[in-house]
């Protein structure tokens, strides 16, 4: 953007053009919207990706059958227009919207959304991100160009809970089983991923941002941002101060620290949304296939539910709320979080009780040693790998706090830090002791629910293990019998209570010790763009929420919007006359650079024509 607005000012110098002139020029000017985020994404590809960045791509790129309402997350039309169930439950009907292309001309037919259902139900890998959807589906078939039918095993809630991203059969035809293992899906230099959802990604770079360019096909319009970069910032306090300074409009996912600082900052609102989002201290409790097969080294400890459950009285969890979120959560209790109220249950019976803990272990047999560490009934001392998330200030800072915790019962836990990337790896091979991370949580159960059930562990093909959603290894035969009866049971106060249910014995089987749910702390550039949605409605996260509504709706202020809230939820249908927006190849320029290039155009030209008063403007809005 420097580039471009030095030769605009050269060019109006030379035409002696008066300042009104420059307007058009500006005016052609693409509208950049930039997002600074923290982590990077893992893989473009839908069926390999499990970060939520990652998946923020997926759904920008391409739609799904049904998406997520806005206001409640009640199911919302998406690809298709309706959806029907059978009289007998027995058969699901979609109906696509008309004359759907995707981003290419292609036309986007009922062909592709049975494609990508049956690549899903016939492939191994690609069911470890959506094998939870399709489990209870036997068929599902084309009947004309708009329409698909899909046969269930039984009736089934998440029918209107598909969260699958439809893909180009024209393009993903290509990619056979054994490749789609390692199939980047990153367009080459000078092209754009084909796909129907309003962003298309043009460019990525590792580590440091992926492009996206307005999709002039999407069925619900072409946004009102041309160009859609994120940028990857490797600190909190960096991703806050290019908020500040105009590299970026929007900054996602903030530490607490860096949040209190933007506060009360000229042209910055800052946001906590409430969000679906825990995270969690999990343990290996017995790493193995899906077929039972030992694998891994986890230490035996971890698979003694009573160290498991001294480790979880151990923890403070409001400590961490007040010191790793500043305030801005809740304690953790369950998987299911409290956004979603007629689901969550807390069980609230494993609170903060170091005394507790410890009589735990005395009388499980783990005697404290001379030096402080405890030896189990096995003559081996307490000390576990502790994995944390070298990109994650949060998951860092949360380590050291449980390293400390469980000290004062006596457990010694070796603080080990390695990228998301890393640890993903390490825990599908079952190498690890306990680590950190978390998990966001989808409006409908059943997905977040499959991740602890028994089929849910790593499998083997080709000689290979590939990790699947299970990363404590849970397997628990009740368990697994009332996440069949919840997939298939349509009454929804029937089916929370079996939610519950299940949410219970994973507490207290303690497979994860949920530290916190917190807040999403967003802080954006109010003077710049507005029309930002909340999900839910009024107090729910701006960005990365199920569904693009943001991304759809926001659009650059314009001269005559100073009033104007930037956290309204204008309909995706409304305009407003948009003012020369800040935007760079790799960041956006600061208002007052464009503002102060301007200025010197207009003091040349009144040079040259000889004006006997000079005008000088203030760039009341440059940022620090």
């Amino acid at each position: 953007m420097i580039r471009r607005m030095i030769a605009a000012v050269a060019a109006a110098t030379v035409a002696l053009a008066p300042a009104a002139a420059i307007t058009p020029a500006q005016a052609a000017d693409p509208v950049v919207f930039t997002v600074g985020m923290l982590n990077d994404i893992d893989s473009l590809n839908p069926f390999t990706g499990i970060l939520a960045e990652s998946y923020e791509m997926f759904q920008l790129q391409y739609a799904t059958l049904l998406s997520s309402s806005a206001t409640d997350f009640t199911p919302a039309p998406g690809l298709a227009e309706s959806w029907e169930e059978s009289a007998d439950g027995s058969t699901w009907t979609y109906k696509l919207r008309p004359d759907l292309v995707w981003s290419d001309g292609t036309p986007l037919t009922a062909n592709d959304v049975v494609y990508t259902f049956n690549r899903i139900l016939d492939g191994r890998y690609e069911q470890r991100n959506y094998g939870s959807y399709v489990r209870n589906i036997t068929s599902v078939e084309a009947t004309d160009d708009r329409t698909v039918v899909m046969t269930v095993a039984a009736p089934s809630p998440i029918m209107e809970r598909l969260a699958v991203y439809i893909l180009p059969e024209h393009v993903w035809s290509g990619v056979d089983a054994k490749a789609v293992k390692s199939f980047a899906n990153e367009p080459e230099a000078g092209q754009t991923l084909v796909g129907s959802g309003p962003f298309l990604v043009t460019e990525r770079r590792s580590g440091q941002f992926i492009r996206m360019v307005a999709n002039d096909t999407y069925f619900n319009g072409r946004p009102a941002v041309d160009e859609l970069v994120f940028r990857v910032y490797n600190n909190p306090d960096a991703l806050g101060q290019a908020l500040i300074k105009g590299e970026v409009d929007f900054a996602s996912g903030l530490t607490a620290d860096v949040f209190s600082t933007l506060e009360g900052k000229e042209g910055i609102t800052t946001y906590a949304g409430g969000y679906s989002g825990f995270n969690e201290l999990a343990f290996n409790m017995g790493a193995a296939l899906t077929d039972g097969t030992p694998i891994g080294d986890g230490n035996p400890h971890m698979q003694d539910q009573q160290v498991r459950l001294a480790i979880s009285h151990a923890i403070d969890r409001q400590q961490l709320v007040d010191r790793i979120l500043d305030g801005y959560g809740t304690p953790g209790s369950t998987v299911i979080p409290p956004v979603y109220p007629t689901l969550h249950v807390d069980p609230g019976t494993q609170s903060y009780d170091p005394a507790l803990a410890n009589q735990i272990l005395d009388d499980a047999g783990y005697a404290m040693g001379p030096d402080g560490v405890r030896v189990g009934p096995d003559g081996e001392p307490m000390r576990y790998r502790l994995f944390v998330r070298s990109d994650s200030d949060t998951s860092v800072r949360s380590g050291e706090f449980f390293k400390n915790y469980m000290a004062a019962v006596g457990i010694e836990a070796e603080i080990k830090p390695v990228d998301e990337n890393a640890l993903f790896e390490i825990i599908g091979r079952g190498e690890f002791d306990m680590f950190e991370w978390g998990w966001v949580v989808e409006p409908d159960p059943d997905y977040q629910l499959s991740t602890f059930t028994c089929g849910k562990r790593s499998y083997e093909d080709g000689g290979e293990i590939y990790a699947d959603l299970s990363d404590s290894f849970f397997c628990d035969e009740e368990y697994d019998r009332l996440y069949s009866a919840q997939a298939v049971e349509t009454d929804q106060t029937a089916r929370a209570a079996l939610v519950q249910q299940m949410q219970t014995i994973i507490y207290d089987q303690v497979a994860y010790v949920v530290t916190y749910y917190y807040d999403n702390l967003e802080a954006f550039r109010s003077d710049r763009f507005t029309g930002f949605v909340g999900q839910p409605e009024g107090t729910g996260s701006l960005l990365f929420q199920y569904g693009t509504h943001s991304y759809e709706a926001v659009e650059p202020i314009s001269a005559d919007d100073g009033g104007t809230d930037p956290t309204s939820s204008p309909s995706p249908g409304a305009t407003t006359a948009a003012e020369e927006p800040a935007e760079t190849a790799q960041s956006s320029s600061s208002t007052g650079l464009i503002i102060g290039l301007i200025v010197a155009a207009l003091v040349i030209i009144g040079l040259v024509v000889l004006l006997v008063r000079m005008r000088s403007k203030s760039a009341a809005d440059t940022k620090e």
